[in-house]
């Protein structure tokens, strides 16, 4: 009997520490988060070459510049589709650095004027500061004299200076030429002979005087009017736009046909044609603006639609700028299209928040929206290369993923615009928490790991591609979509987003 007891004392016990141990295994176990894989040796071995690509070789650097005449079709319509090649700045411009570190400097020095110039422009449309604030002043004795407008000169100042470009020809015969391609812009402007200063382009500088389609506009003319900053002399209408970092471009807006390759052509395209002409524009010939303004490319052509697919700036590859052609697909990641009443140049998108890891980042729904005044919101724009987020967001974010790579080697970079950054030198992959976005209406895309973890130098520095800033606004920038084909639905105010797709 005093056996058979201590045998089911002894049977109660053990069950007991069975279970108590099984509980507290249970509670010890981390919930597993969503991961994804760094290819850092593919990573790296991009940062060799694209310092090594020789532009003298390739096929940009040596296209005819003249297109031969024939009846293309006239688009005057916005059903016609027409699609151009699309190629990163660095497989145009060969590359002046020393090593992979002074060009990721490059860049992001670019980016932060470029970023200053957005912040600026749109709060002046905010402020609402009027354009006859921001008329040049010029000298009759003088061709141009950009030194002597008056402050402050901002308009355009979101243009930055082109981080892709696409050709286009312009004229009768048409000239093709490189242009930056530009989602935050809405003037449409090249160089144009005779130049009083003009910076170094890859192609011939066009003479208006060879295009048989060439037409000054007059002062009185309905798109002279629409120009944020404008002047007239003798009757012909003056175009100034200014950039966050000094640059501009100051000269005579007129119509010309532009060409779109072999898809066709466009009558009466509004283009500046700058004579004066200085800043970090190296390469193109001019830019093609592709906002939401009346005086855009993607308004002149009347478009319904346009999408781009951003390769990585590091790969020398080459995608598209589709206008009418690319729809919305059933898989896609969708957001909603908004507009600001302030200003119609940039396309906001609706954004409600990030996951890291498969776990939803906390923040307050108010912090992407756009106020009562027209501040704040989300814009996409391709001439940015680091999103930035407002600062809470950002924290946000940074401090989840953080969270979730305590097991990552950290690393220090010099760069001030990143403060969270690894060391993967020992590493050829890794595997990271996955990062998305997610939209208003309840879709969301999970982005590459190359599109937050980027090199930063070519000895296996890695940093988090996304930086805070004091504004109100956000922007999402191409180093996040990159590898993305993004779908600009303008007839039914939709973004469409479709991975791995260029």
């Amino acid at each position: 009997m005093a056996s058979s007891r201590a045998c089911s004392l002894l049977s109660v016990i053990t069950l007991s520490l069975i279970l108590t141990t099984t509980d507290a295994s249970s509670r010890s176990l981390p919930t597993p988060h969503k991961t994804t894989v760094l290819d850092v040796v593919s990573s790296l071995q991009q940062t060799q070459h694209i310092l090594s690509l020789d532009t003298t070789l390739s096929s940009l650097t040596t296209t005819t510049t003249t297109i031969p005449e024939r009846s293309d079709p006239v688009f005057l319509n916005s059903s016609s589709p027409l699609s151009l090649e699309l190629h990163s700045r660095d497989t145009l411009v060969a590359s002046q650095h020393k090593d992979y570190k002074s060009l990721v400097l490059s860049r992001l020095d670019r980016d932060s004027s470029r970023v200053a110039g957005i912040f600026t422009k749109i709060r002046f449309a905010v402020e609402g500061i009027d354009r006859s604030d921001l008329k040049p002043v010029y000298n009759d004795e003088t061709l141009y004299r950009p030194e002597d407008l008056t402050t402050p000169v901002v308009s355009g100042a979101s243009q930055g200076s082109g981080e892709y470009f696409s050709r286009i020809g312009v004229g009768t015969p048409a000239k093709e030429m490189f242009m930056v391609l530009d989602t935050g812009s809405d003037i449409n402007w090249i160089q144009c002979q005779p130049c009083s200063d003009c910076y170094q382009q890859s192609d011939p500088v066009f003479d208006p005087a060879s295009s048989s389609t060439f037409k000054s506009l007059s002062c009185s003319a309905p798109q002279c009017g629409s120009l944020e900053v404008s002047a007239c002399r003798s009757d012909k209408c003056l175009y100034q736009v200014s950039y966050g970092d000094g640059s501009f471009t100051v000269g005579d807006y007129a119509t010309d046909t532009v060409t779109f390759g072999t898809n066709g052509k466009v009558n009466d395209v509004a283009l500046g044609c700058g004579h004066d002409n200085e800043g970090l524009f190296t390469g193109a010939a001019g830019l093609l603006g592709l906002g939401g303004g009346a005086l855009s490319m993607t308004n002149q052509i009347k478009a319904t639609s346009f999408s781009y697919c951003l390769v990585d700036r590091d790969s020398g590859k080459s995608s598209s700028l589709d206008f009418n052609s690319v729809r919305v697909g059933a898989g896609d990641a969708t957001a909603p299209l908004l507009h600001n009443s302030k200003i119609d140049t940039f396309y906001y998108v609706g954004l409600s928040g990030f996951s890291v890891g498969g776990q939803q980042v906390s923040l307050p729904s108010s912090v992407f929206a756009v106020d009562a005044s027209g501040g704040g919101g989300v814009i996409l724009d391709c001439g940015t290369a680091v999103t930035r987020l407002q600062t809470q967001a950002y924290n946000s974010l940074r401090d989840a993923f953080v969270k979730l790579t305590a097991n990552l080697k950290r690393g220090t970079s010099s760069i001030s615009l990143f403060d969270t950054c690894y060391d993967f030198s020992s590493l050829s992959t890794v595997k990271v928490p996955t990062v998305a976005f997610h939209f208003t209406g309840g879709k969301s895309i999970d982005l590459p790991a190359k599109n937050y973890l980027i090199p930063v130098d070519d000895a296996g520095t890695f940093c988090f591609a996304f930086a805070p800033t004091s504004s109100s606004l956000s922007i999402i920038g191409n180093v996040q979509q990159q590898g993305t084909r993004i779908t600009y639905d303008l007839a039914n105010n939709l973004i469409g987003l479709s991975a791995n797709q260029c």
